[in-house]
């Protein structure tokens, strides 16, 4: 079992002592991410399920990624008076650029499909975790301090999360007595008290009419969610994306997502070149050479498979990976933005790509993942979200629970070109990339993170990190990061730019830090995943420093 979290990863761990199984744990730990995550996961957004079955030695999907509203025009973030996208800040905390959420109906098909708990007992460790409180951490602290001004001006949100108007001091006892209410009324009701009924009706007031304070100076646009659109929700099983990397079964997250395009195209382009023959600035150079040439493919051909044509399989072919493989320079940086490739099953050396323009990234940043394995072989790997640190700042009252920004993952300003336009009912794009690895038909690693569009790169060089340059997991995961996004500079922690700067620069790469150094958007992703050891041991690794450190662990169970 790893989260980002201790207090959830022993919810996790609790439920596989008696007896749960991993989808159990799993949604159990989610529950408990929305208690002490709650600016990074929760009830109020959405996320991608991807689960092993031991018995049938196959990998199953869940969509549970949010919806636009049916009402939602294309031109919902366009300023009528300029033409042009509102600014993004603007977005984000607002009615607007909330959506359906869908997390709490992936708990209840992944239960009802592979668990053996009730979304009740599910939810019962949470829900004491909330009423007793947990003790307040320096991410934790962070994290509200960095959304003080936006959270101030909600006022069920500065209620909870400001309490005498400031975040809450680091070890101080943190309740949410609220949270903890919503999680029995759902225990109790099920999943109908969430998306009919009194809940849906708050949820859709307040997207409608956010609860602003009187000296708000943020528009707090108003949104377009309605009872209906929390009635019609459905998460959606989904075949997963598949790809072989020299001998194993690499297993992701379809569309909505372009995790597992984007991750599965990248190892394609990656297997001509044979990392672990080269050496250590060689291999990243061809690592931030190919994932430029996959994002230039993510752009320009994924979205929603309901309102998008996504050329899948040829996305995902060894033809086409070998021929966007060809166009690596082993010496030199292609200039960026690249072109993306033409996926029509007619593949050549070096083919020529068509043009496509550098689009500004607006996928939030603060995610969670978590993995859980049990004793009969079953493997869950899970990333949810509410988009941004804090999702859109609006707190439904008195229930304890963020609402998503999610919105704000599609392209602002319609083009009928761009696959991740917005549409009404559309489920925005996604980089999400919750991962499982299989040998030989078995589970060999189980892996994601949170990160925004970074998420991809984090999955990818975290897979290269063990599968190529020969580290164990835990330094595979504790290693600095590189995020090249199809951009003029790469995104870089600044521990990645002082080891590997100097030797990446006579190649033509230039590094940009992730954030300002202190902050947490200084740091990329926050990796848990978990390595299957010969014999049947598991190997539970999480962050060692990144967000404050992730916890991870194993457990025997009770007699």
């Amino acid at each position: 079992m790893s989260s980002v979290d201790p207090d959830a990863t022993n919810v996790g761990l609790d439920v596989l002592r008696r007896g749960g199984n991993a989808v159990d744990a799993a949604v159990a730990t989610a529950a408990a991410l929305g208690v002490t995550e709650p600016y990074s996961a929760g009830i109020g957004g959405g996320g991608y399920f991807v689960y092993y079955n031991a018995r049938s030695r196959k990998v199953y999907t869940i969509d549970g990624r949010e919806t636009a509203p049916a009402t939602m025009p294309s031109d919902a973030f366009v300023d009528p008076a300029t033409h042009a996208a509102y600014p993004f800040a603007q977005l984000v905390t607002s009615g607007v650029s909330i959506g359906v959420p869908g997390t709490l109906a992936t708990w209840d098909k992944a239960l009802k499909q592979w668990g053996s708990l009730s979304l009740g007992k599910a939810l019962k460790p949470a829900a004491d975790l909330a009423d007793r409180g947990f003790v307040v951490d320096p991410t934790f602290r962070l994290q509200t301090l960095e959304n003080k001004d936006r959270f101030a001006q909600v006022v069920p949100t500065a209620k909870l999360f400001l309490p005498n108007g400031d975040a809450p001091q680091v070890g101080t006892l943190f309740k949410n007595p609220e949270l903890a209410a919503t999680y029995k009324l759902l225990g109790q009701q099920g999943p109908s008290a969430f998306y009919s009924g009194a809940l849906a009706g708050e949820m859709a007031a307040v997207a409608k009419n956010p609860p602003k304070t009187p000296d708000a100076t943020l528009p707090f646009f108003p949104g377009y969610l309605e009872t209906s659109d929390l009635a019609s929700y459905k998460a959606i099983d989904r075949t997963p994306t598949k790809v072989r990397y020299d001998g194993l079964d690499v297993y992701g997250m379809p569309p909505s997502s372009s995790g597992g395009t984007t991750v599965g195209e990248a190892l394609n382009i990656l297997q001509p070149q044979h990392l672990r023959q080269q050496s250590t600035t060689q291999a990243l150079h061809t690592y931030l050479e190919a994932t430029a040439l996959a994002f230039a493919d993510r752009g320009a051909y994924v979205g929603d498979p309901a309102y998008v044509d996504v050329p899948l399989k040829e996305l995902l072919s060894r033809g086409f990976g070998a021929e966007r493989s060809c166009l690596i320079d082993p010496q030199h940086a292609a200039t960026k933005p690249v072109a993306a490739g033409s996926p029509d099953g007619r593949y050549s050396r070096c083919a020529k790509g068509s043009a496509v323009e550098q689009r500004p990234d607006t996928e939030g940043r603060s995610t969670t993942h978590m993995v859980a394995a049990d004793k009969w072989g079953n493997v869950v790997s899970y990333t949810l979200t509410i988009e941004q640190t804090g999702g859109s700042g609006i707190t439904v009252p008195g229930r304890g629970f963020l609402l998503n920004n999610e919105l704000t993952d599609f392209s602002a300003v319609p083009d009928p070109k761009d696959p991740n336009r917005v549409e009404a009912g559309k489920r925005p794009r996604s980089s999400m990339s919750p991962t499982i690895v299989l040998r030989g038909g078995k589970p060999y690693l189980a892996l994601g993170s949170p990160g925004g569009s970074t998420i991809i790169t984090t999955v990818l060089q975290t897979l290269t990190n063990r599968l190529d340059r020969r580290m164990t997991l835990p330094e595979a995961i504790a290693a600095p990061r590189a995020s090249q996004r199809n951009t003029a500079s790469v995104t870089a922690e600044q521990a990645f730019i002082d080891r590997y700067g100097a030797s990446l620069a006579p190649y033509g790469h230039t590094f940009t830090p992730a954030g300002v150094p202190g902050s947490s958007a200084a740091e990329i992703g926050a990796v848990a995943a978990l390595e299957f050891l010969p014999g049947g041991a598991i190997l539970a690794a999480a962050e060692p420093s990144r967000r404050g450190g992730g916890a991870a662990g194993t457990a025997w169970p009770l007699k």
